[in-house]
């Protein structure tokens, strides 16, 4: 135990109180940290994809655009080599990072994975300091840094997911693609410009921001919002709470787009009714693909059936977003 954490022990044995045993937390957040910066400071780049020949948890590194960029990767127990897996490629929101998204006890994508047998890809965004961490995306209007330094996320993306396909048994017809809130930004994106190699996608609280969308072809959407979204506002612009002052792209008008851009019907059915959320489905017309839309009443800034994340308010437990996203690609 270090000089710190056993401080904030002792503080919370003399005191009792609630703000002592916050300062153990913070403190040992504080040291994960540390240990974490660590190790990711010392990885080397890793510029021929080795391969993955069994199943658990892997860190690669390496040099895109000038940058040393990381992705993380986890095999489930039933991966087996002889059969191509689906993939889900899961961005991180803004100023969060790859390790933070792969958190089981926040996003829950690692039960999911070992639950539907597919392989989760963690990329980290760009971020300033070689830690990696308080990482953004590229993703049109937003977000920071990633914006402003013009980085090149489409191209990043692109290599992680052929990295990722020389690596391992992967069935490229099936890769799939979400994101919560900078990173459902950058999962739209995606769609706009990677559509020959992303299959669907699953926003989570996160709105197209994009000025100029052209997919190739149509790419299947399930996009996930609470109503009271305290930062990325349901019906558009900067929420109260947003660290931006961007003027995001509303729910509405980001379904509408993008209804009209795979040629699905205008008019929805509702396909899910429970209470404190719904989700209605905008079918595909021939050669089209579907979107559809799930709402929650609560839960904020967060991910529908995950864990707390950052502080914010609890997640609605109406529904469960890896469920419905895995449900919805695998339908398709």
């Amino acid at each position: 135990m270090s000089r710190f954490v056993a401080g904030a022990l002792m503080l919370t044995l003399i005191t009792g109180t609630a703000i002592a045993q916050q300062s153990v937390e913070r403190t040992r957040m504080f040291e994960r940290f540390q240990e974490r910066s660590a190790e990711r400071s010392a990885k080397v780049a890793d510029p021929n994809a080795t391969p993955i020949t069994a199943p658990g948890d892997y860190r690669f590194t390496f040099d895109h655009g000038g940058l040393r960029r990381e992705y993380l990767v986890h095999v489930p127990r039933s991966y087996d080599p002889k059969r191509p897996a689906p993939m889900l490629v899961a961005l991180h929101g803004g100023g969060g990072d790859a390790d933070y998204q792969a958190s089981d006890d926040k996003y829950r994508l690692i039960s999911k994975s070992e639950q539907a047998g597919f392989i989760a890809v963690f990329p980290n965004g760009y971020s300033r300091f070689r830690s990696r961490v308080l990482a953004t995306w590229n993703a049109g209007s937003c977000c920071a840094a990633a914006v402003r330094n013009k980085v090149d996320d489409v191209g990043f993306l692109r290599e992680v997911i052929r990295r990722v396909e020389r690596q391992a048994r992967v069935d490229s017809s099936r890769v799939f693609m979400t994101g919560m809130s900078n990173g459902a930004m950058m999962s739209y994106r995606m769609a706009c410009e990677a559509s020959d190699i992303v299959r669907a996608i699953a926003p989570v609280a996160g709105t197209d921001n994009t000025s100029n969308c052209k997919p190739a072809k149509p790419v299947p959407v399930i996009h996930f919002h609470a109503v009271n979204d305290e930062m990325v506002n349901f019906n558009g612009g900067p929420g109260p709470n947003s660290f931006t002052q961007v003027d995001f792209t509303s729910v509405p008008s980001t379904l509408a787009k993008w209804v009209a851009l795979n040629r699905a019907t205008p008019e929805a059915r509702r396909v899910v009714s429970v209470s404190g959320a719904h989700c209605d489905l905008h079918p595909a017309m021939p050669g089209g693909a579907p979107v559809q839309l799930c709402v929650t009443e609560s839960g904020g800034h967060s991910w529908p059936g995950g864990g707390n994340q950052q502080g914010r308010k609890q997640p609605s437990m109406a529904i469960n977003a890896n469920d419905l996203m895995w449900s919805f690609f695998s339908s398709l």
